[in-house]
C-alpha cells in the first residue's frame, strides 16, 4: 500500500467516525423530545380544599412508570378561573415561592416576579409560568400530568 492510499484509508476512517458520532449525540439529545407522550390525571385534593380566594401550594405524591415522587403546584383563583400553576420558574428553572404580602409569585434566584395567574411582572423570565391541566371530577380535583 503507498503512503498516499493509506492517508486517504485513515482520513476517510476518521471523517466516518466522526459522522458516526455527531449522529450518535443528535438522536440522544433529540430523541426524548420526538417520543409520544400522554397525558394523566392524578388525584390532587378533594374539591372542598379549594381555596375560595389567593393562592394555595399542594404537595402531592406521583408514581409514574413504578418511580415514586413528590410534586408540587400552586392552585390558583383569579377571578371564577382555577388555575394549576407550575412553580417552575421560566427563565433558569428555579423554584418559585408565593409572597402572600406582596400577592405574586417570587424567583429568589433572579428577581423574576408573576401575578397570581402566573403572568410576567417583571425580571428576566421570557414567558409565563406554565399552566398545567385541571379538571374536577367526582368531588375530587385531579391534575394532568405528562408522562
Amino acid at each position: 500500500m503507498k503512503r498516499r492510499e493509506f492517508l486517504k484509508r485513515t482520513i476517510n476512517f476518521f471523517v466516518a467516525a466522526a459522522a458516526l458520532f455527531s449522529s450518535a449525540l443528535f438522536f440522544r439529545f433529540v430523541s426524548p423530545k420526538f417520543r409520544l407522550s400522554s397525558t394523566e390525571y392524578f388525584l390532587l385534593m378533594p374539591e372542598d380544599e379549594l381555596p375560595r380566594r389567593g393562592v394555595k401550594k399542594v404537595e402531592f405524591p406521583l408514581q409514574i412508570n413504578g418511580k415514586k415522587k413528590r410534586e408540587r403546584v400552586f392552585i390558583s383563583i383569579v377571578g371564577s378561573e382555577i388555575l394549576a400553576l407550575s412553580p417552575v420558574c421560566t427563565h433558569l428553572g428555579c423554584i418559585v415561592t408565593w409572597d402572600n404580602n406582596a400577592s405574586e409569585f417570587v424567583c429568589p434566584c433572579h428577581a423574576g416576579r408573576y401575578n397570581s395567574a402566573g403572568v410576567v411582572l417583571s425580571g428576566p423570565p421570557p414567558k409565563p409560568l406554565a399552566r398545567l391541566p385541571l379538571k374536577i371530577e367526582s368531588g375530587n380535583v385531579m391534575i394532568g400530568w405528562k408522562v
